[in-house]
């Protein structure tokens, strides 16, 4: 399985992406499902990706492949309109679904994969698609600023609070942090180190770019912190009649230990099929 998520705020684009992949039955995988095409100066792409692992590679090698032929008729360069590329990727991942299947090694097994493609042309705004395994595509809209590929569910709730049009990119990323380490606290399948990406508007280029580790200072904070927070502030809750009140200007600040990370205790079932 897999998580990735993209948001388009007024200031820009932000992406963060797990990287967890169920290769078989007792291998775990870590694969980077963050693409970065970077024409600095002209336009500048991410390609998230999720299902099929060997649909996913067969995608993004063919897009690089276009991309860096002078002479290719059709390529993430040759557009001038960033809803031209999204229709572009979509082709390249309904030709690579379908040659994955042709190859006779997934019989049985979906070769099915979900895109999400964000970036700028020069004389555009950044823009976010979400690309679908027929080819077709959606884009995000000041109604839905964010759009998610693969276990959605579980970061779903602070994307839906907090996200709108006008929220800081930054404030955007870390939100997009929360959503992935919420996934990576309640599914398994989901897991570090996370990618993380932002397309500031006007930059055409990767503004920042880093990876984040389960040690990693920033990473550890936000984990602790948004942890911490959260219960805080149920403790802080209006409370029941039957309870008594809280003393004004109480912090409940004794708070328990963490509860550790669990442990996988079985083989994910999509392991089989070879998913991200």
């Amino acid at each position: 399985m897999t998580y990735c998520v993209g948001i388009e705020v007024d200031g820009g684009l932000a992406f963060a992406a797990d990287t967890r992949t169920n290769a078989s039955l007792d291998d775990v995988r870590v694969h980077r499902k963050l693409h970065v095409f970077e024409y600095p100066g002209e336009r500048v792409f991410v390609v998230m990706s999720s299902g099929n692992l060997a649909t996913t590679q067969l995608a993004v090698s063919r897009l690089r492949r276009d991309a860096e032929d002078p002479s290719a008729a059709r390529s993430l360069r040759t557009f001038r309109h960033l809803f031209e590329v999204a229709e572009y990727v979509g082709e390249v991942l309904v030709a690579s679904q379908v040659q994955a299947q042709d190859s006779g090694q997934h019989s049985g097994v979906s070769t099915q994969a979900t895109l999400i493609l964000g970036g700028q042309v020069a004389g555009e705004r950044p823009g976010l698609y979400l690309v679908y395994p027929l080819g077709n595509c959606i884009a995000a809209s000041p109604e839905t600023p964010y759009l998610q590929i693969g276990e959605s569910k579980y970061g779903k709730p602070i994307l839906d609070r907090i996200i709108r049009p006008e929220t800081e990119l930054e404030d955007a990323a870390r939100c997009a942090l929360v959503s992935l380490d919420s996934t990576i606290r309640s599914n398994l399948s989901v897991g570090l180190p996370i990618d993380l990406a932002l397309i500031r508007a006007g930059d055409l280029r990767i503004s920042q770019q880093m990876r984040l580790e389960g040690d990693t200072p920033l990473y550890a904070e936000i984990h602790e912190n948004w942890s911490r927070k959260l219960e805080n502030a149920v403790r802080t809750l209006p409370r029941f009649p039957w309870e008594a009140e809280l003393p004004a200007g109480d912090d409940p600040v004794a708070l328990p230990p963490l509860p550790p990370r669990r442990s996988p205790s079985r083989p994910d079932p999509g392991d089989q099929s070879a998913q991200q």
